[in-house]
């Protein structure tokens, strides 16, 4: 019995190590299927006349499912590639996109031709040339191509009733890899091409919006900015904790709202610095401007000695708005032609925002002040839980900014920064005056009344 039991053993171990070497010759194979980490489609669609052509580009390591034909082990028989290249186009771009005219969607597209392209191939830097490569002639069939290094280009055409239509996106090609980019140019008749970036799934995309479209989108997008960003939310809060009343919020509110639109405008037309350190700096300044007015509320125990505030936060606003516009450089690209607007808009959403957060805040604070802890004690408790808060935020950016090096000194710059410092002095001037005429205008106090039963001397 045990001579039984050692060669059942000896015949497992046996087993084991024929499968972890059958494993490992696998691997190989295995992990050229593996799952892009990043991947970019290039695309192009133009409409003309009663068709809309898209031109697609699409790298053939994302395209999993597929099996393209052989020579050698890795490398794609060109003469028998085609069934394969059309069953790629059908499930990898065509049955991924759909595309709308005037809110309807379009039928199903004829793939007119396919190719596969070397990667050094640069034929989609414009619609022309990309569209004379997919077209023209298809690489030899003696050219060697290694098949994770080509490119899959498909010409789609659908049937449209006019070219000055309507037309929307829905590009769905987050299953190609981790994270992959849509570089999608649309050339409308009047010769106005527009450039999107669209991240994995980005839903439906108006390829030229109408204004109401755009200012709705942009509504949204700034009211889900601002209930999103916690460093503006407690700046919001260090406003409110000292006075809970409307009436003195509404010029403090209005001076923030104000400052933001000024420089969430200048950077939108460029007059902003785009060096890589302002973004961290302004990010520090952001954090920076919630611990003063945080320590502010704790070292100022009158309400009515912070009447000015609204000359300070005005002053911050122009920070804050630097701020938005990080957030919004990205999502300007659906704006279409409509900037202005879709700024605007922007700005109104951020504003209802603020309102709802306000609206929720002060009765909750009232309710704090009145329940749990007296009003001046409170103030200090929640002040300084945010200036801890914001402390250790504006450390950690101003760690991030140290590390890039002192701007370079030019004359464009420092006529930009000449610009922006007279603007800042004006706001010093106006808050040492506002300071000023509330000390020394103010009205002095009423003399108390005389006692009636006084006698004259």
């Amino acid at each position: 019995m045990a001579q039984v039991g050692s060669v059942v053993r000896r015949g497992r171990r046996l087993a084991a190590a024929v499968l972890v070497a059958a494993l490992g010759l696998l691997a190989p194979g295995l992990s050229a299927h593996d799952i892009p980490h990043d991947v970019t489609v290039q695309a192009f669609a133009k409409p003309e006349g009663q068709r809309l052509r898209l031109l697609v580009r699409v790298p053939l390591k994302s395209i999993m499912d597929v099996e393209f034909p052989r020579k050698g082990r890795e490398f794609v028989d060109l003469e028998r590639a085609d069934p394969a290249l059309n069953a790629a186009a059908r499930q990898y771009v065509a049955n991924q996109i759909d595309l709308y005219e005037d809110g309807t969607s379009l039928p199903a597209p004829r793939i007119v031709s396919t190719r596969i392209s070397l990667e050094s191939d640069r034929s989609f830097n414009s619609y022309d040339d990309a569209l004379a490569h997919v077209t023209g002639q298809p690489l030899s069939p003696r050219e060697t191509l290694f098949w994770e290094q080509g490119l899959l280009d498909v010409f789609l055409e659908y049937p449209i009733h006019s070219d000055r239509s309507e037309f929307a996106v829905n590009a769905r090609f987050d299953r190609l890899a981790q994270r992959v980019v849509t570089a999608l140019r649309f050339l409308p008749p009047d010769g106005l091409s527009r450039a999107f970036e669209l991240e994995g799934d980005a839903g439906l995309v108006r390829l030229d919006p109408r204004w109401h479209q755009a200012a709705l989108r942009f509504v949204n997008l700034g009211f889900f900015h601002i209930l999103g960003g916690a460093d503006h939310l407690l700046f919001l809060c260090c406003l409110v904790i000292p006075f809970r009343r409307l009436r003195s919020l509404v010029p403090i509110v209005t001076a923030f709202t104000v400052a933001h639109s000024i420089t969430l405008l200048a950077s939108a037309y460029g007059y902003a610095p785009d060096a890589l350190w302002f973004p961290p700096l302004i990010e520090t300044l952001i954090a920076a401007s919630i611990v003063y007015m945080a320590v502010e509320n704790i070292l100022v125990p009158d309400t009515g000695r912070l009447a000015g505030r609204w000359v300070v936060a005005f002053g911050f606003g122009l920070v804050h708005g630097f701020g938005f516009s990080f957030g919004l450089q990205h999502t300007l690209q659906f704006a279409g032609s409509h900037l202005l607007t879709s700024l605007l808009s922007f700005n109104v959403g951020v504003e209802i925002g603020q309102v709802l957060v306000l609206c929720l805040m002060i009765p909750a604070l009232d309710a704090v002040f009145r329940f749990l802890v007296a009003e001046r004690p409170g103030t200090i408790v929640l002040s300084a839980i945010v200036a801890h808060t914001a402390w250790h935020w504006m450390t950690d950016r101003f760690d991030v900014l140290r590390q890039f090096p002192w701007p370079t000194v030019t004359a464009a710059g420092v006529a930009s920064g000449m610009r922006w410092l007279m603007l800042l002095l004006a706001l010093v001037g106006v808050h040492l005056l506002w300071r000023a005429r509330a000390r020394h205008w103010s009205p002095a106090p009423s003399p108390a009344p005389k006692d009636r039963g006084e006698v004259p001397a």
